[in-house]
């Protein structure tokens, strides 16, 4: 099977890493990883396309230019409102073959203003033309049952591979020994230093974690234009306290983990939250709030503690009673790996999206071709 692969929202090789530009790797390469040819057909940037009528031509010829492909499906990742796909539905279209998109999102108040209308009527009507969409939060699943019939939606859990992040007690401690962590526990987060959410998150983990009133190394992997400032906050509120180690490449972030006995970051309205499945696949319990999706990708007083968000009393109590108990902190810690090794596994999950896209292949193939005839 041969799939022209698309990605509006960010091309696989954008420098700027993403929780959803990692799915969008794991997904492609697990299908070439089982024989199947996946070309990218277009690397046009979609984001704030109805915003930006001087992308429009562009956007026109790279659809008539990506119509030409010879594949057998197309499959689109990431398509909402803010980067709606213009180019896969009439390409696939043209080449006649099944349009699938993975992560397809639909928010219906995106229609009530008008600086998002055109950018979801855009939207809606690519969902409206692919043969399946599948999802990764449950919460866009129900939003897909608005618009589309269930026999096109297909729900895939987040995943990763979980022996590439699994524990190296060498590499921790040699990593331990490098900061002079010495005894102390480690409180690992990973997240990109970038002016949104996240350096609103990592302000508040800072600031917060300043309050208790515990001997521990908040250790920091990720950078960013807001370092200086966090780098700042640690000073001011966690002297002798935190590490800042930089970007780390992901294939490298196993020794973060494995330095760490216990992982924290608030994750405000975090959409996926892979780092806190890489962690627990390490081995280590989470901390984080409970909201976005991150109640997909752990499991509250089991692998870790979920809390209200911005409550401050419960985000610290959670901390607090992992860094106090240590024989549930690796108990919990036991438990993470296996949840995310029997339930967030991507090998596993991935295979639902490739036989789907095998059957409508089939299919479509049959159609054209009654009794075989190629």
């Amino acid at each position: 099977m041969k799939a022209a692969f698309y990605s509006p929202f960010k091309p696989l090789d954008h420098p700027r890493p993403s929780g959803d530009q990692t799915t969008a790797l794991g997904l492609t390469a697990h299908l070439r990883a089982k024989g199947h040819t996946v070309e990218v057909a277009s690397r046009f940037r979609a984001r704030h396309l109805a915003e930006r009528p001087w992308l429009w031509p562009r956007a026109f010829w790279e659809a008539w230019r990506a119509g030409k492909t010879h594949a057998d499906v197309w499959l689109t990742h990431h398509a909402y409102y803010k980067s709606p796909d213009v180019i896969g539905p009439w390409a696939a279209r043209r080449m006649g073959v099944p349009y699938a998109v993975f992560q397809g999102i639909y928010s219906t108040k995106r229609r009530k203003n008008l600086t998002t209308r055109l950018g979801f009527e855009l939207n809606r009507r690519s969902l409206l033309a692919a043969d399946v969409v599948f999802s990764n939060r449950r919460l866009d699943v129900e939003n897909l049952r608005r618009l589309l019939p269930e026999e096109k939606i297909v729900y895939v859990a987040p995943g990763i591979d979980p022996e590439a992040f699994r524990r190296d007690p060498g590499a921790g401690a040699a990593l331990r020994e490098s900061l002079g962590a010495g005894g102390r526990p480690v409180i690992a987060c990973v997240a990109m230093m970038r002016d949104d959410v996240k350096a609103q998150g990592l302000r508040y983990l800072i600031t917060r974690l300043g309050r208790l009133e515990r001997d521990f190394l908040l250790l920091l992997a990720g950078d960013g234009e807001t370092r200086p400032e966090m780098e700042a906050l640690a000073r001011e509120h966690l002297p002798g306290r935190s590490a800042f180690v930089g970007q780390v490449p992901r294939g490298e972030l196993g020794r973060i983990y494995s330095a760490a006995d216990l992982f924290v970051f608030p994750g405000i309205r975090e959409s996926l939250g892979m780092v806190y499945l890489e962690a627990q696949a390490a081995g280590l319990p989470v901390v984080a709030f409970d909201n976005g999706g991150i109640p997909e990708v752990a499991a509250h007083g089991e692998t870790g503690f979920l809390t209200p968000p911005f409550d401050d009393e419960a985000f610290l109590s959670a901390v607090a009673r992992l860094l106090d108990d240590a024989a549930m902190c690796q108990a919990m810690g036991v438990a993470a790996r296996q949840y995310v090794c029997e339930k967030h596994d991507a090998r596993r999950n991935f295979d639902v999206v490739e036989e789907r896209l095998r059957l409508l292949v089939e299919e479509r193939r049959n159609a054209r071709y009654p009794g075989g005839r190629a």
